[in-house]
């Protein structure tokens, strides 16, 4: 019996949890289609969320589709020259690199490096009593703190991700002409790459950089204003957050991959 106990207790808690992540998520939505929120504080936190997490982030992201670009494309055009099979070329690509890699490795990235900031960042917030503060000002601390985190975080992810997409094809075309695994034109890489491309994989895309971003600002947003007072409770909301975040990022993918192509 305290075993069954037990393991309804942590089903309560983890339903608990995701509707209340839900619940976040779909204010985050809600409250920002209507422009009355969207004052003058608010749009410069947003500004400034995109430019750590996106802008300053977009090197290291390009650096990591270069060389996921010269490793696995090169080795995809290789294998299928070799097997005689280079009509395969696109759709494998697409599937490897739009599908999967891209919005992984990314969400990955803006996880460990914004994730990280948001949570512990609100976190010494909350201790410091600036949370309060805000309230007191009569500034909302959900319009001012989660809501230009969170929409930063998912657009700033969409958009690393396209670059990310972009670079590796780039990087992976130009190996492979420099290697000889690739004789073609440009033209016909392209063209290999477009063909390849279905409603479904813009769609998959979409999905797997809005919905995983969106989650993953809620969350570290959640983390860091719920600590309570002591310093030493910031460290671990942001271990929390993170592992949430990836969590989240796993299996949301996963569903999304089923939902559309199985």
């Amino acid at each position: 019996m305290k075993g069954i106990t037990a393991m309804g207790a942590w089903t309560v808690g983890k339903v608990r949890s995701v509707t209340y992540l839900t619940a976040v998520c779909a204010a985050v939505l809600s409250v920002a289609i209507r422009p009355r929120y969207w004052r003058s504080t608010v749009r410069n936190v947003l500004s400034r969320q995109i430019l750590f997490t996106g802008v300053e982030a977009t090197r290291f992201i390009a650096m990591i589709a270069l060389l996921v670009g010269v490793s696995i494309v090169v080795q995809v055009q290789l294998l299928l020259t070799r097997l005689g099979q280079s009509e395969m070329l696109g759709p494998i690509l697409v599937a490897v690199i739009v599908r999967e890699l891209g919005p992984l490795l990314t969400n990955f990235v803006v996880i460990g490096r914004s994730g990280a900031a948001i949570t512990t960042e609100l976190g010494n917030m909350k201790v410091n009593g600036e949370v309060r503060l805000l309230d007191a000002q009569g500034l909302d601390p959900f319009t001012y703190l989660v809501l230009p985190r969170v929409l930063g975080v998912m657009l700033s992810i969409f958009a690393l991700t396209i670059i990310f997409i972009v670079v590796a094809f780039l990087s992976g075309f130009l190996s492979g002409l420099f290697l000889g695994a690739y004789t073609g034109t440009p033209w016909v890489f392209i063209d290999s790459i477009m063909g390849a491309l279905t409603p479904a994989d813009v769609f998959s895309l979409f999905a797997k950089t809005l919905i995983p971003g969106m989650l993953t600002g809620a969350i570290c947003c959640v983390e860091g204003l719920n600590v309570e007072g002591a310093v030493t409770e910031v460290p671990q909301a942001t271990t929390r957050a993170l592992v949430r975040s990836v969590a989240a990022l796993f299996l949301v993918s996963a569903l999304i991959t089923i939902i559309i192509f199985i």
